[in-house]
């Protein structure tokens, strides 16, 4: 690895930390001085985590939205 990715992983933030700032970005709503913050502190390994995992949730509901709208229709 290399020295860069290395220090980067190793970033204060917890994984429920980066979880939250990757909610705040969905709903879009954050201020750039937070955002700025966050970006300075974030590991990327939580990112990429939270973020697909985000990803997965918010598909599986749209497919469960999908399913109740059209059962109340049949």
């Amino acid at each position: 690895m290399s020295d860069d990715l290395k220090e980067s992983a190793q970033r204060e933030l917890s994984f429920f930390q980066t979880l939250k700032a990757v909610l705040w970005a969905a709903f879009g709503v954050r201020k750039n001085s937070g955002y700025q913050e966050d970006i300075a502190r974030i590991n990327p390994v939580h990112l990429i985590i939270a973020g697909v995992l985000l990803a997965v949730v918010f598909v599986v509901s749209l497919v469960k939205l999908a399913n109740w709208a059209i059962a109340l229709l049949t």
